[in-house]
């Protein structure tokens, strides 16, 4: 694997305490006093953090763990990354905020992302600021809707586009309708071509025909329930849905029948893009042309940002045509201009691209042999591991999965799970992450598997 400077704390995994760690312990008993309990991330990862650099984390209590969650993609670069952290610095010496208003680096910005985007949007495509990637996935609907005067959208199961708004109705899992209390609004879901457990009779390598076959079923017959179609939104690769690499085919083959019918293909590059891959964006594997684009996670650096990138025939839209105090901040377009100059004039893409496949083999072989492990599959940095109780029946093991984050978390490793059953664990480490500190995650998982698999053998 490629040589890089040493960004992390030197000595990681360090574990000096239990986990959670008393101080740990402490902050996570001021934190229930006041903040709601429905709050994730903290039951997974119930440790308090002092201090985040490169691929690692240090908590209160002095453990050191080497981080392959990254808070869920956010930033591919690493923690505090310096290229992120001096543009930030200099940003804020000129303006922290403002609504609409031209400034140099937003500018740039714009300029420098319109020259990286997928397909013919490349150096001809507009820029709409969100807020947050649900909030882009949000205005992307928004606009197909509003340039076809349809209002029918197709999205797949698996699917996260977000929770907030219309756009849960997008997202899979039915759960978070009923949380948020908001209807579909015309929004219908079709399966995604996910090989290890496809819904559908059909032949190994046939996935993809079948699911166009239905989609094709759906528009042409006006019986078939669903009305015309304003838009597709889809993932090149699922995330939370499983870290699900769809058959070759499939992309294009959904962007030729959109096309074929007119109707806008809105492609979620929200996990997918600024590099996981190792490409700009995964779409760009397919070589097909999204009309719009939904941004954000890592192109902000770590720092919230989000916006659409479209087709420019769709920018005949009415002022005040999607809005949020907060969209195009200028601390987040800073760091976006320091993420962009740095994957376009480092060996970095390259790296994950050739390490991504080093990557995936080495879970292969960690997890050949093994009873608990379904299938490994990925593309770049985006790995997932699909646990479960029996090969032959493929049950999802997610239990299992819960228990080996919790194993590793104690060994010093932060690894987070997804998938229909919540029984995948995903590698998502940053696109910098030094060799040694792969080197010792991969220790940390199979130390880990094995011992919660003998567990298993013997309970």
């Amino acid at each position: 694997m490629a040589n890089l400077a040493q960004l992390s704390f030197q000595r990681a995994p360090l574990i000096l305490t239990e986990i959670p760690g008393p101080k740990s312990r402490k902050a996570y008993e001021r934190q229930s006093r006041f903040e709601t309990q429905s709050r994730v991330y903290s039951n997974y990862f119930p440790i308090a953090i002092e201090q985040a650099r490169g691929s690692t984390v240090k908590d209160v209590d002095g453990n050191v763990y080497v981080d392959w969650y990254i808070g869920v993609c956010v930033q591919n670069l690493g923690h505090a990354h310096p290229v992120v952290v001096e543009a930030i610095k200099r940003q804020m010496e000129q303006i922290i905020h403002s609504i609409d208003l031209p400034f140099e680096a937003r500018l740039e910005f714009v300029e420098g992302l319109v020259g990286t985007l997928p397909g013919d949007l490349r150096n001809d495509a507009k820029v709409l600021f969100t807020v947050t990637g649900a909030d882009a996935c949000e205005a992307g609907v928004s606009l197909a809707r509003k340039v076809t005067g349809r209002k029918a959208i197709v999205a797949f199961g698996g699917a996260y586009h977000g929770i907030h708004g219309a756009i849960v109705g997008a997202t899979a899992d039915y759960h978070y309708r009923d949380y948020a209390g908001v209807p579909a609004y015309e929004t219908y879901h079709i399966p995604y071509p996910y090989r290890y457990r496809f819904p559908f009779k059909s032949k190994e390598g046939e996935e993809s025909g079948a699911v166009i076959d239905y989609l094709e079923y759906m528009i042409k017959d006006s019986h078939s329930g669903v009305g015309p179609l304003a838009g597709i939104i889809v993932e090149p690769i699922q995330g939370e849905g499983g870290y699900i690499v769809p058959p070759d085919d499939f992309l294009p083959m959904l962007a030729e029948v959109a096309q074929k019918h007119s109707i806008p293909l809105i492609v979620d590059e929200i996990q997918t893009g600024v590099g996981r891959t190792g490409k700009m964006w995964a779409s760009e594997w397919a070589r097909i042309d999204p009309d719009i684009v939904c941004i954000s996670k890592s192109i902000g650096g770590g720092v919230p940002l989000s916006m659409i990138a479209y087709r420019p025939e769709y920018d005949d839209l009415p002022s005040g045509f999607h809005l949020g105090t907060y969209r195009g901040n200028a601390l987040g377009i800073a760091a976006g201009n320091a993420v962009l100059k740095f994957l376009g004039s480092t060996g970095v893409l390259e790296r994950v691209r050739k390490d991504g496949e080093v990557v995936k083999k080495r879970f292969e072989e960690i997890c050949e042999g093994n009873p608990m492990v379904g299938e490994v599959r990925g593309k770049g940095f985006m790995v997932g591991i699909e646990l479960v109780n029996d090969k032959n029946s493929r049950t999802p093991a997610t239990k299992l999965a819960s228990d080996l984050r919790t194993e590793m978390l104690r060994r010093g490793l932060l690894m987070h799970t997804c998938g229909h059953f919540g029984n995948v664990l995903r590698f998502m480490a940053p696109l910098t992450i030094e060799d040694p500190l792969l080197d010792a995650g991969f220790a940390v998982f199979e130390d880990s598997l094995n011992a919660l698999t003998n567990r298993s053998k013997l309970g």
